[in-house]
């Protein structure tokens, strides 16, 4: 995707920043002139990031909501995308786990959003981009906390699309399959270990069954999508989910 400088003289809030698809976002964003708030727990990492994109780095566990309360509302561009995943049937889901990740991936995203939306609406431009899921769209067993804050994740992200749009405010979802990051490079070590599988094996034949592309969605790909929701040429789109999936939800 081109780059043309259409967020100089923006702030973006980037949660989750320090690896993966945050650190991709912190990269992208930054090339389109933004400065970058790289937010995350891991301060080490998030201070790495922020020297790498010229942006602030910002230490910060997102499941203190008070915590999130006091984050300074001068944001024009968050980008919600801090998130784990906890595999468990349901009558065995640990309820303080289920808990958490709704606090961290649910809660966390409407106290910032109730915190830098004023701001927005007072400068009547803003854009606020959920990075979602296909869980956001699909069920997977084994993962009702991630699937129950993805889609709370998507209605939220479409009530702030109706409430902001009078304001210049842009509401919308990317919604990628698994994309290589540690957390998902994690699990296919695991999951080759316990079905006996190569980890290409376990990509093609376990991961990604539902998909018709094969292969892990790189982080970059996710940040584009991100950047290109925050360009002018995404102005009138809101209160929609971009979806990334290898066509998993065509089915």
């Amino acid at each position: 995707m081109a780059v043309n400088g259409s967020l100089v003289g923006r702030r973006a809030l980037i949660t989750g920043g320090a690896s993966g698809i945050g650190r991709a976002c912190a990269v992208r964003l930054a090339a389109e002139g933004a400065d970058v708030v790289v937010a995350d727990r891991d301060a080490a990492a998030a201070e790495a990031v922020a020297d790498e994109v010229g942006g602030t780095a910002l230490a910060v566990d997102l499941s203190d909501l008070d915590a999130v309360d006091l984050l300074d509302p001068a944001v024009d561009v968050l980008v919600n995308n801090a998130g784990l995943q906890h595999v468990a049937p349901v009558h065995e889901f640990p309820v303080d786990r289920f808990s958490y990740i709704l606090r961290l991936m649910v809660e966390a995203p409407f106290r910032l959003a109730r915190t830098v939306l004023p701001h927005m609406y007072e400068q009547g431009w803003g854009r606020v981009v959920n990075v979602s899921s296909v869980h956001g769209l699909r069920a997977s067993a084994y993962k009702s906390a991630y699937v129950t804050a993805k889609h709370g994740l998507e209605g939220l992200s479409k009530v702030i699309a109706l409430e902001g749009a009078a304001h210049g405010v842009t509401s919308n979802c990317v919604n990628p399959a698994y994309v290589r990051t540690p957390l998902v490079e994690g699990q296919i070590a695991d999951q080759a270990r316990a079905h006996g599988l190569s980890e290409d094996q376990v990509v093609e034949q376990v991961m990604l069954a539902p998909a018709a592309v094969k292969r892990l969605i790189e982080p970059a790909e996710v940040a584009d999508a991100v950047a290109w929701l925050c360009s002018p040429a995404a102005a009138s789109v809101t209160g929609t989910s971009l979806v990334m999936d290898g066509g998993w939800s065509a089915h």
